[in-house]
């Protein structure tokens, strides 16, 4: 019973084999194609740690510069971080980090681009997760309570399963 239940799972979820077991989706057969996802996050803090960052009066430096490059970085590294993503040849990796005064705080949006047989929607994910927490990592000797906030894909198109937007 146990066998036939992982095999009818199976079926279903392309990242387990016959037996249940975590397996990396074999992508071979599919059409390369141009796929682009983009992915957001906010980060929230104090005003006083908000005017301090936008004054550039962290005590780190350059903390929207470093938590856009981190997040290029980041995307780059997908496949090193995340068991089963394919490694994928990014073309466009751009990280944005605007101020947003409301939060107050920040809100991060990464777009990736690639030609390959599966998607980018992790690498854009996982560019704005390293960006906000390199925010942090920049402004915590400001300020301990800031909140990284929805973490989510806001669109993604090309690929089998079609487009999404939110």
């Amino acid at each position: 019973m146990m066998q036939e239940n992982s095999e009818i799972l199976s079926a279903n979820l392309s990242h387990l084999d016959n037996q249940g077991q975590a397996q990396m989706v074999d992508v071979s057969g599919k059409t390369s194609t141009v796929r682009q996802a983009v992915a957001a996050a906010r980060v929230r803090m104090l005003s006083e740690t908000f005017a301090a960052i936008q004054a550039g009066n962290s005590p780190k430096g350059d903390v929207l510069a470093t938590a856009r490059i981190a997040g290029i970085m980041a995307a780059k590294h997908t496949a090193s971080l995340i068991p089963l993503c394919h490694p994928l040849p990014l073309q466009k990796i751009e990280v944005q980090v605007t101020p947003d005064p409301q939060l107050p705080g920040y809100q991060i949006q990464a777009t990736v681009r690639t030609k390959a047989e599966t998607g980018v929607e992790m690498e854009a994910l996982t560019a704005v997760s390293v960006a906000a927490l390199t925010l942090y990592d920049m402004a915590k000797a400001l300020e301990k309570s800031i909140q990284i906030e929805s973490i989510r894909l806001v669109s993604k198109t090309g690929g089998k399963s079609g487009d999404y937007q939110t």
